[in-house]
């Protein structure tokens, strides 16, 4: 006797257990989350230090450059920029993508700390902040065409497809001073890099 017998045997059977069988699976269908974009984390974290008075040479050799060579043994680092001014030298640490933002900031923070001895007398202690959120751009459009010349492509663009953004929320808009970025949408002072 083999189990598939039981149900040629009773075709009532079978039927029930094909219905609970396709019942159970609708409900777990509707109980299935789905998402558009998947959940990521990215998160930012800056470093600011003062040291009144310096130039920015100063504050490159003797602040920036050992906050730097100590950030950078951290786990978790994408990639790091920095810039020194006139009395304040401000890094920029990019964490990867979904990485413990507080698990890193704590491993930064003890890495900061174990050089303060190495900055110059009166240098401030560095303030860390952390940012955490969408920071990158989910997306960049490009457009060119083999037809249209670029200002019939930047008319097209204005015409047609910029109303059809303006409907959109929480935009990122790169545009040559010429064109205009949609109404709501952020306007960056500089292309982006690849």
């Amino acid at each position: 006797m083999k189990f598939t017998d039981i149900f040629i045997r009773r075709p009532v059977l079978a039927s029930v257990v094909s219905l609970l069988i396709l019942v159970v699976g609708l409900r777990a269908i509707g109980g299935l989350p789905v998402l558009q974009y998947p959940r990521t984390e990215n998160a930012v974290v800056t470093i600011t230090t003062t040291y009144y008075g310096a130039d920015p040479d100063v504050i490159a050799g003797f602040i920036t450059t050992p906050l730097e060579q100590a950030v950078a043994q951290a786990n978790g680092i994408d990639y790091m920029t920095s810039t020194s001014q006139s009395g304040v030298s401000t890094i920029t640490v990019y964490l990867r993508l979904n990485y413990d933002s507080s698990k890193a900031l704590t491993e930064i923070n003890t890495k900061v700390n174990s050089v303060l001895n190495r900055l110059p007398t009166g240098t401030q202690q560095p303030v860390l902040t952390v940012k955490v959120g969408q920071t990158i751009d989910a997306m960049y459009i490009g457009f060119n065409s083999k037809e249209l010349a670029p200002n019939q492509i930047t008319d097209y663009l204005v015409r047609v497809v910029q109303p059809r953004l303006q409907a959109c929320r929480r935009l990122s808009c790169w545009a040559p001073k010429t064109s205009r970025c949609a109404p709501g949408s952020t306007r960056r002072s500089s292309p982006p890099t690849a």
